[in-house]
């Protein structure tokens, strides 16, 4: 058994964002997790869109019998797109999409009342736009410390334009138990979008926290994941 998990977009080194509730879960349960690395972030030698990502996703379950799989944000829409694997047999989704064969991120994000800004940085890449530090904290980490605020905006990175605007052509979430975590103080997602992909999960829990539970609210992830594991 082992976790793993996908990050969202327009950030790197995804187990540095998972690596407060891996150390907890591994201490209460003595299973380990690992972060998959997303070309379409940097995180490999190739940069890739959806497609890449969800087939690096897809080369880590390959690796495994059974897994608990975790998405946030853009990482529920890798998820779908890699389709249903054997070795799954919970799906987690934090402040993340469930979205039907067609749909592109940037399409699910459309329609929110404050989309978070991106512009072309050049080399089909895009990245956030009009944010520092403070403020990048402010609205995706305002639960958590000055210190990881500023570890969080060191890791936010270019993405490429074909990872966020690839319609999906599967939805791996169809067919498997799935739990969301609706992030109820979320700046970042709204709660009537996540309510929406919460509805099409199996269940859904509500946490109070902000965008990034797995760092600010560890404790509250691994009630979640701890009796999946089991």
């Amino acid at each position: 058994m082992e976790v793993v998990f996908v990050h969202g977009a327009l950030v790197r080194d995804g187990q540095w964002w998972w690596q407060p509730t891996a150390a907890l879960l591994e201490e209460r349960t003595g299973v380990r997790s690992r972060s998959v690395a997303l070309p379409s972030c940097g995180e490999t030698g190739e940069r890739g869109g959806l497609e890449a990502d969800a087939a690096a996703l897809r080369a880590v379950l390959d690796e495994l019998d059974d897994a608990v799989l975790v998405g946030h944000s853009y990482g529920g829409t890798v998820i779908a797109q890699a389709g249903r694997h054997d070795a799954v047999r919970h799906l987690v989704l934090v402040s993340s999409y469930l979205p039907d064969v067609g749909l592109a991120q940037a399409q699910i994000m459309a329609g929110e009342p404050d989309p978070v800004a991106v512009a072309d940085v050049g080399d089909s890449l895009v990245a956030v736009d009009g944010y520092d530090a403070a403020t990048f904290g402010a609205r995706f980490l305002q639960d958590a410390d000055d210190v990881v605020q500023r570890g969080a905006w060191e890791r936010v990175t270019a993405q490429s334009v074909a990872a966020l605007g690839t319609p999906t052509t599967a939805a791996g979430w169809h067919g498997v138990d799935s739990t969301y975590l609706v992030c109820t103080a979320d700046r970042s997602t709204s709660i009537g979008l996540q309510r929406d992909h919460a509805g099409r999960a199996s269940r859904s829990v509500d946490l109070p926290t902000g965008h990034h539970p797995f760092i600010t609210r560890p404790d509250l992830v691994v009630d979640v994941l701890a009796p999946l594991v089991a």
